[in-house]
Order: C-alpha cells, then sequence, then structure tokens
C-alpha cells in the first residue's frame, strides 16, 4: 500500500469531495490527465498530493506510475475555525471555517491472467 496525506486542507470537505470522487478507483494515469483539466480549487492539491503517492511509490517500492491505481481517496472533517462577523445592533452571527483531511492510497494494478484453451 502507497499512501500519501494532506492534513488541514483549507477548504470544505463537501467541496473536496466532490473532486474526489471523479478520480477514485482510476488509473493514475487517467487520474492525473482529469485533474489537471478540472476548473475546481480542490483540484489542485488533490493533484500535488497524487504526485507525491506517485513519488512514495518509485522511492519506497520501485514501482512506475503506469502500473498504479487509486484504490481508496478519502476526504475526512479537519479542524473547524470558529470566527464571528458583527452584525447589526450589537449582535454577531457565527462562521466556521472548515478544513479537510485527505488520505490517498495506491495500489498496484491486477495483473490479467489470461487462461490458456486446452
Amino acid at each position: 500500500m502507497i499512501t500519501a496525506s494532506l492534513k488541514n486542507y483549507r477548504q470544505s470537505p463537501r467541496k473536496v469531495r466532490s473532486v474526489a470522487n471523479l478520480v477514485r478507483g482510476k488509473s493514475v494515469d487517467q487520474a492525473l490527465n482529469t485533474l489537471s483539466f478540472l476548473s475546481k480549487k480542490a483540484a489542485d492539491p488533490l493533484y500535488g498530493l497524487l504526485m507525491s503517492a506517485i513519488a512514495n511509490a518509485k522511492n519506497n517500492f520501485n514501482i512506475e506510475k503506469e502500473g498504479l491505481m487509486i484504490k481508496e481517496l478519502r476526504v475526512d472533517v479537519g479542524v473547524t475555525m470558529k470566527r464571528r462577523m458583527p452584525r447589526a445592533r450589537g449582535n454577531s452571527y457565527p462562521i466556521n471555517k472548515r478544513t479537510s483531511h485527505i488520505c490517498l492510497l495506491l495500489e498496484a494494478k491486477p495483473e490479467k491472467v489470461k487462461k490458456e484453451k486446452k
């Protein structure tokens, strides 16, 4: 299992999950292609995280990126920073600045076994 993670990314998990759902389960080449052309803010950090996982696979396990696929891409809730916005007549409204924890797992593609006919 090749892993990479990004902690306390300053965007809400709901917005990051919409991008993560597009690349989950794809091969690494397809995922990189999808993320490079996507016009969402979360696409850039996910692209960098995927490149980091590819570098981990190359350095630690000597696996090339052509033989990898995304097994798991999990977006969890991080720390919520609580702020206040001043309103009329001395009131204030809460503002929650949400963060995300992103965990990426890569695995080697299963080799296709050819069955010989007898």
